[in-house]
């Protein structure tokens, strides 16, 4: 069965992916800004041969956007927590759908365990991590119960930069 893409398109059934795919998806996680160039060089490959496989890549879902790395901190955001919560059974959609206008909110999952979602989230400071956790989160019906882990100090591993 076909997935949706986030602009409402389905997507092809994966296929798998070759070595030079591999690559150049290494090097574009490393550098979201490599030039078409540079990627071709590196993997060894012509430039219409690395802009046909980018594009592929991007239309069947495979790469799902560029965007920069953020340091939280020097963003204004220094307090970061994963929140993890119990939700009501089969709320998922709704659920994930609240938690996707949360401000600060930077990935969720919905995992099994003893708790149903992993939420991560990025604050400005404490008081706006208990706002969010208090105010927002607790409020939701579908919300069993919550609990908050506070992040010390994280690191994006297997990236440059």
């Amino acid at each position: 069965m076909a997935e949706h893409a986030e602009g409402g398109g389905t997507l092809p059934p994966p296929r798998p992916l070759d070595a030079i795919d591999q690559d150049i998806l290494q090097m574009l996680q490393a550098d979201g800004r490599a030039s078409i160039r540079s990627v071709a060089e590196r993997v060894h490959v012509s430039r219409a041969n690395a802009y046909a496989r980018i594009n592929r890549l991007l239309e069947d879902g495979v790469i799902r956007g560029f965007g920069a790395r953020v340091d939280h901190e020097r963003a204004g955001q220094g307090t970061s927590a994963y929140i993890t919560l119990k939700i009501v059974q089969n709320s998922w959609r709704t659920v994930r759908e609240h938690l996707r206008q949360l401000p600060g909110a930077d990935h969720i999952a919905l995992v099994g365990g003893d708790f149903d979602v992993l939420l991560l989230v990025h604050t400005p400071d404490n008081k706006a991590l208990r706002e969010l956790v208090l105010m927002r989160l607790q409020a939701m019906p579908e919300v069993l119960s919550t609990r908050t882990l506070l992040v010390f100090e994280e690191e994006d591993i297997g990236l440059e930069g």
